[in-house]
């Protein structure tokens, strides 16, 4: 059997090594066999094979949760964990893939007038710019419309989402986004850089993407541009307070 899980393998796949150590420590003493692989938009796809097959995925949506697949079990006011894809590309919103694949791959469109009426009268693309959003960036919707017929979906920001938002863009810490690469990595890269001492916290916001909390009085483009070239693959966002 096989189950996508609400997780993206993809910059410099170091999520496949990292995703198997998780599954061994989840379903190592099971009678099952699994493999990993990847779905069309990145989302990690586990197969299973053995008599223990049944208990492992349950284990696996349990600590992992599971994609939609199909645009028929999305529902009006549910939410769903999803990853901003494509940002900046159009102006009228942001899209989220929240793993739609049937019966053709669809994404959330989180209108502009909603992230107006939100976060003030800014254009899309300021907005990604100033809260430092990325593709992949994990976040979290409540679904407002679903139209079948011409197989569109609309969100908005969860309430959990939005005091995350907030928080992260008032605390007066530079952060730093990055994602295409697990956080060992990231870690390994501040040490290297001897910038781990500017780092105040490192949250793991899903297997590839990190957040850092920098130090006050640390700057965000400053640490990008020491601990980038060790990070070749990922992709990086700010948070930035003017000093």
């Amino acid at each position: 059997m096989e189950i996508v899980i609400l997780e993206k393998i993809y910059g410099d796949r170091s999520g496949f090594e990292k995703l198997n150590k998780k599954l061994k420590s989840l379903i190592g003493d099971l009678e099952v066999s699994w493999k990993i692989g990847i779905t069309q938009k990145q989302w990690a796809k586990i197969s299973l094979e053995g008599e223990d097959e049944e208990v492992s995925a349950n284990l696996i949506r349990e600590e992992f949760g599971e994609v939609p697949y199909k645009l028929s079990k999305v529902k009006e006011g549910k939410t769903y964990r999803g990853r901003f894809i494509d940002l900046g590309k159009v102006g009228y919103g942001v899209y989220v893939d929240i793993g739609v694949f049937s019966p053709t791959p669809k994404d959330v469109l989180i209108p502009l007038y909603y992230l107006k009426s939100t976060f003030g009268d800014k254009p899309a693309r300021q907005l990604i710019r100033e809260f430092g959003w990325i593709d992949h960036l994990p976040v979290e919707l409540e679904i407002t419309k679903v139209e079948f017929g011409a197989r569109e979906m609309e969100g908005k920001f969860s309430e959990r989402q939005l005091k995350q938002i907030e928080k992260w863009t008032t605390d007066g810490y530079d952060k730093i986004f990055v994602a295409g690469t697990i956080s060992e990595k990231v870690e390994e890269a501040l040490i290297k850089t001897g910038h781990s001492r500017d780092v105040k916290r490192l949250e793991e916001l899903g297997l590839m993407e990190t957040l850092l909390v920098l130090k006050k009085g640390t700057q965000a483009p400053g640490i990008i541009k020491e601990i980038g070239p060790h990070l070749k693959a990922a992709v990086f966002g700010a948070i930035k307070f003017e000093e």
